[in-house]
């Protein structure tokens, strides 16, 4: 506690503790400024250290021995879902605040269950993931943690779920993907809007090939956070926005990316080949702290290379493209865009979710032809759980259908819905979309890191539930 974070990330990320775990990005604005590989990023063959974990199958767990570590906003409301999923145990609850320790350890007792082991150290994650009666580590800690924790979990034989991004850097991206495969441990990102129930009607909706080829897809992070960014009581030592003054580009692409590359079946069948990124000059977190706390004052005089529009347009290696924009702070209300355009119809999500089909697609569907039609494709997953979810919450249900699908794989021995590459494909863009932006835009290709599996693997996600439940 009395040790300086700072200091403590420096050390756990750069010390070799998840091997391979530094920045590439100089060496990417390098080539690029030269003239020469122009847009290459770290794409060079990258030799297998393991084996394949595309549709791994781990041995059932009966009961899932998990352990929260970081019991933020994120963690805390992880505890409460996962305590109320059938044949889960909270072994162990981990944060750097003893009053938050306290305040799961009531939770657990709330909802009648057994109070865990604790631990509140600066490094006592090492030490969770040595014990031997864990099998999951649930790790929703800082963006800086993510990658040592998960490294060093799978080393000690654990599965892994962490919160998103999974990575920063592309090195970050390989180390999961290096020792998942070396370990064959799951290492799942916690990308929760994957599980939205929109999200997963048009999952349905394009797996049955109602959209036809979906040839375009477009997400977004969209969420004015200007104030939690400022405040005190927000991220843990005002993590994030210190993180909005070193870096650019989007640093949060996962949330609008990950449902529509499932649905366009990046990574199984299609894969994410070259990026052009570019933002905005910065402007809400300046004028934000000068109406809050004065033009002249501390806060108002800080400067912030995230700007604050980021548009990233991605282009996969079967001509088919993807938009993904980030913005935290402008006065704007919250998006995640969520469109799917295919060659026989089109979806979006927000203001309103609406869809249009061919004959007629000039047209919205009516509401009662939309309600009957997403009626009809709702989602198994959905239709099975989602009652539930929605009575337990979590982002409106979602969150909780997330958790309860991770257990549930997890105790039948199936392959997970996101796996080690998704979370390595989606996460890479938050230093791809850097390099580009901080490069006028130049384009930067986008690393395999299935090395070549994605041409045979087959879109698996969650659909197999309609087969599962009979």
């Amino acid at each position: 506690m009395k040790s300086n974070r700072r200091d403590f990330l420096k050390k756990t990320l750069y010390a070799g503790l998840a091997t391979g775990v530094t920045s590439s990005y100089a060496g990417m604005a390098q080539s690029m400024n030269s003239g020469t590989e122009q847009g290459k990023a770290s794409t060079d063959e990258h030799p297998r250290k393991g084996k394949s974990v595309m549709g791994l199958r781990c041995d059932p767990l009966t009961k899932v021995r998990i352990a929260v570590i970081g019991l933020g906003a994120r963690g805390s409301s992880a505890v409460i879902r996962l305590s109320q999923i059938e044949g889960t145990h909270i072994v162990v609850l981990c944060d750097l605040l003893r009053n938050r320790i306290e305040s799961n350890q009531t939770t657990l007792w709330k909802l009648q269950r057994p109070s865990a082991a604790t631990y509140t150290g600066e490094e006592d994650w090492k030490k969770i993931c040595e014990r031997d009666d864990i099998d999951l580590i649930y790790n929703t800690t800082p963006w800086e943690l993510h990658v040592p924790i998960a490294v060093y979990a799978m080393k000690h034989g654990k599965h892994v779920a962490v919160e998103v991004p999974a990575a920063l850097t592309v090195d970050d991206c390989w180390a999961l993907v290096d020792t998942a495969e070396e370990t064959q441990c799951h290492c799942m990102m916690l990308e929760n809007c994957c599980y939205d129930f929109f999200e997963l009607t048009t999952l349905n909706m394009a797996r049955k090939g109602v959209f036809g080829e979906i040839y375009h897809g477009e997400g977004a992070y969209i969420h004015d956070l200007r104030s939690y960014k400022h405040s005190q009581n927000g991220y843990h030592r005002m993590w994030r926005i210190k993180y909005s003054r070193n870096h650019t580009g989007n640093p949060y692409p996962t949330h609008g990316l990950g449902p529509v590359a499932q649905i366009m079946g990046i990574n199984r069948g299609d894969r994410l080949d070259y990026l052009t990124s570019t933002s905005s000059n910065q402007y809400g977190l300046t004028l934000y702290a000068e109406n809050k706390f004065g033009k002249d004052s501390l806060e108002a005089k800080v400067t912030y290379k995230l700007g604050d529009i980021n548009s990233t347009l991605i282009r996969t290696v079967n001509g088919h493209t993807l938009l993904i924009v980030h913005d935290t702070t402008s006065p704007r209300p919250y998006d995640r865009i969520h469109k799917i355009s295919g060659t026989k119809g089109y979806a979006v999500k927000y203001p309103e979710e609406k869809i249009a089909l061919e004959p007629h697609a000039h047209n919205f569907l009516e509401p009662e032809e939309f309600k009957a039609l997403t009626t009809q494709y709702e989602h198994p997953l959905s239709k099975y759980i989602g009652e539930k979810a929605k009575a337990v919450s979590g982002h409106g249900g979602m969150d909780y259908i997330m958790d309860w699908r991770l257990i549930y794989c997890l105790q039948n021995g199936l392959p997970l819905d996101q796996d080690v590459y998704d979370a390595a494909t989606w996460s890479c863009i938050v230093e791809l979309s850097e390099c580009s932006t901080e490069n006028r835009s130049k384009s930067v290709d986008v690393p395999d890191f299935t090395r070549g599996e994605w041409q045979n693997a087959k879109p698996w996600p969650v659909i197999d539930m309609e087969t599962v439940f009979c």
